[in-house]
């Protein structure tokens, strides 16, 4: 390969996606995927996070957009496809980052709705999310999918059940992906965080409570737990050229704490 390493991270001319792109690890991988040039289209629940996010990508000349859209609703979901499709003419990164974890507590007692909200964010939304990416990808020919899963779909969070379960359920899927959609040109990877200081962890993170942390895993080889920006970088390797031979992959950015 004759490109340079500055060239192989270039985004520029690409049109991103990026779910839950209003704060935390969404919104520092939408910065990051600016900064290399790509046009990212913020996207989240409500459309002042997501314009937030926006203007300050726009504050430091990068390229963005917000469009709302809340993953757990399919017509939602169809309606931003249209839109990139309507307005750029193709797709070449997604990021689902877009998550919900509404039930902390002993997995006997996940009642119905919490169940279900979270299937259907977490795995249904994940799941059409890609199906449909992947189809407007595959007109051109390539794209990249990133699927933000979690250390807790290998080792199960305690007193988060119903949560392990569906980000176990993303790892399988992005596999699942990558092995039917190389033939389209389309990569599939997975992120898996370790536990980060983000709102939608804040409790659990900076809680008192000596036990929650222990079982949070926060006692890490490295011993603290990560910050948003450490997570846009593995993204962008992810999605870029720098990682045309990898697919299927789930990389765990957690501070060691898989290997214990």
């Amino acid at each position: 390969m004759t490109m340079s390493n500055r060239n192989l991270f270039d985004l520029n001319g690409r049109i991103a996606i990026v779910t839950g792109a209003s704060r935390g690890i969404g919104a520092s991988v939408a910065h990051t995927l600016a900064a290399y040039g790509a046009h990212v289209i913020v996207s989240s629940r409500k459309i002042e996070g997501c314009q937030k996010t926006v203007e300050s990508i726009q504050a430091q000349g990068g390229s963005a957009e917000a469009i709302a859209c809340h993953i757990g609703d399919m017509d939602a979901i169809h309606a931003l496809f249209q839109h990139v499709e309507s307005k750029h003419g193709k797709l070449d990164i997604l990021v689902n980052n877009a998550a919900t974890n509404p039930y902390f507590g002993h997995i006997v007692d996940t009642d119905l709705s919490m169940f279900q909200k979270t299937v259907d964010v977490n795995v249904r939304g994940y799941f059409f999310m890609s199906a449909i990416g992947a189809k407007l990808m595959s007109k051109k020919g390539r794209g990249s999918i990133v699927n933000v899963a979690s250390v807790n779909g290998v080792i199960p969070g305690a007193l988060q059940g119903i949560y392990s379960i569906t980000k176990a359920a993303i790892i399988s899927m992005t596999k699942s992906f990558a092995k039917e959609c190389s033939a389209m040109g389309v990569r599939v990877n997975a992120l898996l965080p370790g536990i980060t200081d983000t709102k939608f962890a804040a409790t659990l993170v900076h809680s008192e409570d000596e036990t929650i942390r222990n079982i949070l895993g926060y006692h890490t080889p490295m011993q603290r737990v990560a910050q948003p920006d450490e997570m846009s970088g593995a993204v962008l390797y992810l999605v870029s050229d720098a990682a045309s031979y990898t697919t299927g992959a789930c990389l765990a950015v957690d501070g060691g704490y898989l290997v214990g």
